[in-house]
């Protein structure tokens, strides 16, 4: 009796436990510090990734630390991971951007300090704050910072009603700041291939997912070819996580940021495969449509 009531408790801990056991493994062969962060493109050149500002990918990090230097480039998502051997200490060191793009590279932020974000089994792994680089000039888009004038105040005069001025026209609205989902069938049809943002058909899943998703799916296996996933838990996970980046990308009011989508995709493939079906459902609905009590649409329109 005892040891059945045992055993249900230490059931949903089973993975914890499998997830430590392994990276005590890991940590046992080459222990190591990772560093990890992301490098936005500051197109408004106000000094931090803000509103306007979209992940940069081919920028080149370095983290300079106790006389070591390792430099890496970003991936589609702008994220970038670096690894020191041996796990040092890099409490006080530093990550900066050296090399922007051809589009995003005339200046670079101030370098940002690394944070310790775990320590296990010998193995430790730091976080930076986003990094930006900015353009030779900010985009035509980006609201004015200019101070206003100041203007002399006449002397009071006698009050009289302004005439009525007509409110002026709405400005259009932008297609990226429009909502938007649409489900995975649509991002398969060649009439809707210039929505693909970021990413294209044939990137790996282990690059817009991480090493999680390479280990589950393989380093060969294509955005293009998740969408085409059915029949199984996983497979099925894979092509609505697709399809919530994708649209993600295409939609700053899609339900889940880009963050959230990678996130829970490797939550889901780090659990049971009970959540893993879960979070499945939880993209199936956002992708189709469905965000809270409203409907969103899916704005494409044939690609001219």
């Amino acid at each position: 009796m005892t040891s059945s009531i045992n055993g249900r408790l230490l059931r949903p801990l089973l993975p914890l436990l499998l997830l430590l056991i392994t990276a005590a493994v890991i940590a046992t062969v080459n222990a190591d510090a990772l560093v990890t962060g992301a490098v936005f493109c500051d197109q408004c050149k106000d000094g931090y990734s803000g509103f306007f500002d979209y992940p940069l990918y081919g920028a080149s990090v370095a983290v300079e630390c106790g006389g070591e230097y390792r430099e890496e480039r970003t991936n589609f998502l702008g994220s970038y991971s670096i690894r020191f051997e041996g796990s040092p200490d890099l409490t006080g060191c530093y990550a900066r951007v050296v090399r922007g793009t051809d589009d995003c590279g005339a200046a670079a932020g101030p370098a940002q300090g690394l944070r310790l974000f775990f320590s296990m089994f010998g193995m430790e792994a730091y976080t930076v704050d986003p990094l930006i680089a900015q353009p030779s000039e900010p985009m035509s888009f980006c609201p004015s910072s200019s101070t206003p004038p100041v203007i002399s105040v006449p002397p009071p005069a006698a009050l009289t009603r302004p005439p009525a001025v007509s409110p002026p026209p709405p400005s259009p609205e932008l297609p990226f700041f429009t909502a938007s989902a649409c489900s995975y069938d649509k991002w398969l049809m060649p009439q809707f291939k210039c929505y693909w943002r970021v990413v294209a058909p044939e990137t790996p899943v282990a690059v817009a997912f991480g090493p999680v998703a390479a280990g589950k799916y393989g380093p060969d296996k294509t955005l293009w070819d998740g969408l085409h996933g059915r029949g199984d838990v996983y497979l099925t996970l894979l092509r609505e996580a697709t399809a919530a980046l994708l649209n993600s990308y295409n939609s700053f009011s899609f339900l889940y940021p880009t963050v959230g989508v990678v996130s829970d995709m490797n939550l889901a493939l780090l659990g049971s495969q009970r959540q893993a079906l879960a979070v499945a459902l939880r993209f199936r609905r956002a992708n189709i449509g469905i965000s809270g009590q409203s409907l969103v649409a899916c704005n494409f329109t044939p690609c001219s």
